[in-house]
């Protein structure tokens, strides 16, 4: 794909996400991945007992391994196929096109306007302010005090920073529309099945590690990159101190984007009994959820200004070798 395509496409997309948002359900990629991997998963995990947790389940390993990669296969593939039909359309009908199909595999605006409404909720109620963020995180909320609702709002932003916006991008500067859309997949794989042990009544440990292990790999630079992004938008972040705290989480990605955002806050992020981020940090307020609304906007702005540097950068190397 030429990078007068890749640029437009990118532009496209960013626009279509700040003006719209996100496409409706029924039209969007990701909920369709996730109803593929919900009928799927359920078949793999339905006959194996919740309780017990045999070690190791090479079984469920398997089948798990095989329904992600031919899921995989599937949006990589429909992506290939579409980005191909680009290549002979006018730049302008192409990168219109490219924009549209790109745009449902990042979500910036989404993540930002549902840290912001938790906030919002936040200073109407305690009540309100954890119902929100139920819409936001898998954990249970009905039990959060003030500061630890806020806490996982933050930690989400930081987090979703990378999944949503970062990585999908990084992806898709390196290998094009194909690139984002397993990533998109793996991420949502991971949402979905990378869990220990029971969730849901299901069994995760042995049918979801295939999956949580591709997200790790696919997720390992992006979710650095993401940290890096946040550092460097102010001076006094040293690099040890960032990779002391992110090596607190038992995740070897998400960490390193939460510790960059606590560290950058002044603020300590924790999961009780998991994990403390920055624990000599005070406990967060409103502005600094603000604060941190303002730290993630630049960062996807630097981000995308590097991208369009490396689209352009990578077609010069490619036309030298030819």
């Amino acid at each position: 794909m030429n990078a007068a395509l890749m640029a437009s496409g990118l532009a496209v997309a960013l626009l279509i996400d700040r003006l719209l948002g996100e496409p409706p359900a029924r039209l969007h990629p990701v909920v369709g991945m996730g109803r593929y991997l919900g009928w799927i998963g359920g078949l793999i995990t339905a006959r194996q007992h919740p309780q017990r947790e045999p070690a190791p389940d090479w079984r469920a390993f398997g089948a798990g391994a095989l329904a992600w990669c031919a899921g995989a296969a599937l949006v990589g593939g429909l992506a290939w196929l579409a980005q191909q039909a680009m290549a002979g359309l006018p730049l302008v009908a192409g990168g219109l096109l490219l924009g549209c199909l790109l745009k449902p595999l990042l979500a910036w605006r989404m993540l930002r306007d549902e840290v912001a409404a938790v906030e919002a909720a936040l200073q109407q109620s305690l009540a309100a302010g954890r119902e929100r963020l139920s819409w936001l995180v898998s954990r249970d909320t009905t039990q959060l005090n003030e500061s630890a609702v806020r806490e996982s709002a933050i930690e989400s932003l930081a987090e979703n920073l990378n999944d949503s916006v970062v990585a999908p991008i990084f992806w898709f500067v390196l290998l094009g529309l194909p690139g984002a859309a397993v990533y998109r997949f793996a991420n949502t794989a991971d949402a979905m099945w990378g869990y220990r042990g029971v969730y849901r009544g299901r069994n995760w440990e042995w049918a979801g590690k295939w999956a949580a292990r591709a997200d790790d790999a696919l997720s390992w630079l992006p979710a650095r990159l993401t940290a890096l992004l946040l550092k460097g938008l102010s001076r006094g972040l040293p690099l040890q101190a960032l990779r002391r705290e992110a090596a607190r989480t038992p995740s070897p990605n998400s960490g390193w984007p939460m510790a960059a955002m606590a560290l950058k806050l002044g603020v300590c992020l924790r999961k009780p009994g998991v994990y403390a981020l920055n624990a000599a940090g005070r406990a967060p307020q409103a502005a600094d959820t603000a604060q941190a609304l303002i730290y993630a906007s630049k960062a996807v702005y630097v981000q995308v200004l590097w991208s369009f540097l490396a689209i352009v950068l990578i077609a010069m190397e490619g036309s030298w070798l030819r």
